[in-house]
């Protein structure tokens, strides 16, 4: 038994130990950035941006829909989603591979705008570092429009206005239910996920997000079966 202790205790240990080096290692890679483009500029270079799309732009459908399948705790969390994070560590662990992050929308803006997709741990808390200084200095409708604006959809549209004139051919503030769910799921996946790459995939990701989007209240059982109909 006393053996069994010192073994759990020196587990903790080395535990503690390698969490202090990539906390470090990641406040460290935050800092370097930081120093390169502080966020205010950042965004004043974003929103110069000809395409750029302002939240009082987006239809709802749409902005429900990507919280829904992005981050449904959105409104809540302070840059990073302590639950979802948890999970995500559960399932790599099990898995034994970084397959899941957890990302909050402020944390995948944070990735978008200052880091690479390349999965790290220490990129990773950078990005948390990173998003808990976006939420000081942005509002939520912010983030999100600075979110939708920085996101790859696929088929070489790299914000919210170019994927839906490109899908569409309409503005964000005309699509139509159908529209906005299936554009909502592309970000996540834009290489698998584009509808003018693998048509059925798209659906079955649209799929997805709506499903959310009913078991967190934002569409009921007769909206849904409309957008079905159309996939039909």
């Amino acid at each position: 038994m006393k053996l069994l202790k010192k073994l759990i205790f020196v587990i903790i240990v080395i535990a503690i130990g390698i969490a202090s080096y990539f906390t470090k290692q990641g406040y460290d890679l935050y800092l370097e950035v930081l120093e390169r483009m502080s966020i205010v500029e950042k965004i004043a270079e974003i929103k110069s941006n000809e395409n750029y799309t302002t939240y009082d732009e987006l239809p709802e459908n749409y902005v429900n829909a990507v919280v829904a399948v992005e981050d449904k705790r959105f409104l809540k969390h302070k840059g990073f989603d302590l639950i979802s994070i948890t999970r995500a560590i559960l399932i790599d662990l099990k898995e034994m591979q970084f397959k899941e992050g957890g990302s909050t929308i402020t944390q995948q803006l944070a990735k978008n705008i200052y880091f690479t997709q390349e999965k790290k741990v220490t990129r990773k808390i950078a990005e948390i570092f990173m998003a808990i200084d976006i939420e000081k200095q942005c509002s939520k409708e912010e983030i999100f429009e600075l979110y939708v604006n920085t996101s790859y959809f696929g088929d070489g549209y790299y914000c919210v206005k170019e994927a839906s004139e490109g899908y569409f051919d309409k503005m964000p503030k005309d699509m139509n239910l159908y529209e906005c769910t299936l554009l909502a799921g592309i970000p996540n996946a834009p290489s698998v996920y584009a509808p003018t790459k693998n048509p059925e995939l798209a659906r079955q990701r649209q799929g997805q997000v709506v499903r959310k989007m009913i078991r967190q209240g934002y569409l009921n059982e007769e909206e849904a079966g409309k957008i079905i109909l159309v996939n039909e």
